[in-house]
């Protein structure tokens, strides 16, 4: 999976996600009639993972959204090291430094959402593998085991295994 399918799979989910979440918002504010809510990120305040600037100096432009559309995110690579992400016609330009703190935070919230994610492969899910990646290991006092590897996309991924899950994985890497 290239990265060009891997940014549309992400600009895809994130308009789910926006989608969502301005429903919301507009629930809220009618269910307040005229009260002021809060929200978490203010398109006042610049976010903390890079440069924020108008659309006009923008790779990837967005119309500011109408009064009761959704804002929609507009994703796209103007060089090699950098996305662009135009949420509401702002943008934000992410370094790799920037592209790999987004992925921490929204897996730190994924793992915290309900519904879990989901037990089996899903039919068509693509994926962009790392072959022989760096790990580390970590035994704890009651018998678990912290294996934590080094995906080329998604960085340091922990995972922590039962002395019963250690043997399975091991009788499963190494059948014929």
């Amino acid at each position: 999976m290239n990265l060009q399918d891997q940014l549309g799979a992400l600009e895809s989910s994130l308009d789910t996600l926006l989608q969502t979440a301005a429903a919301s918002a507009r629930t809220s504010v009618e269910s307040t009639e005229g009260a002021s809510s809060s929200c978490a990120i203010s398109p006042d305040e610049p976010p903390a993972l890079g440069d924020v600037r108008e659309p006009g100096e923008s790779a990837a432009p967005a119309e500011p959204p109408g009064l009761n559309e959704p804002p929609t995110l507009v994703v796209s690579r103007p060089e090699r090291d950098a996305v662009e992400m135009t949420i509401a016609g702002k943008t934000v330009k992410l370094s790799p430094e920037g592209v790999s703190e987004l992925i921490e935070e929204l897996s730190n919230v994924r793992a915290s959402m309900s519904p879990d994610q989901p037990a089996g492969i899903a039919p068509g899910w693509r994926f962009a593998a790392t072959k022989n990646p760096v790990m580390a290991t970590q035994k704890y006092p009651n018998g678990d085991r912290l294996l934590v590897m080094r995906h080329a996309g998604h960085g340091w991924v922990p995972f922590t295994f039962s002395p019963n899950m250690v043997v399975e994985l091991y009788a499963m890497l190494t059948k014929k």
